[in-house]
């Protein structure tokens, strides 16, 4: 019966230290995985968040400046 809880005791370790490596591979895979998309993304020409809320204010400041232009002029060419 002691050979028996042995087994099982080397078993057990055997899958713990399985389970260890597998751990061990998946977050080396997600770092690579992760760093490979990372360049991707670097390589494009895609913009921040930030950059593109700064370029979006921007381009409401031009429209309320250009709807008030427009109706100045309106009101310029009424008279």
């Amino acid at each position: 019966m002691q050979t028996r809880g042995k087994i099982f005791d080397d078993l057990s370790q055997l899958m713990t230290n399985a389970m260890g490596v597998a751990q061990g591979a998946r977050e080396e895979a997600e770092t690579a995985m992760k760093g490979v998309v990372d360049r991707w993304l670097a390589d494009r020409d895609f913009v921040t968040r930030e950059e593109f809320e700064a370029v979006r204010a921007m381009a409401q400041k031009a429209r309320e400046e250009n709807d008030a232009l427009r109706a100045r002029i309106e009101a310029l060419e009424a008279k």
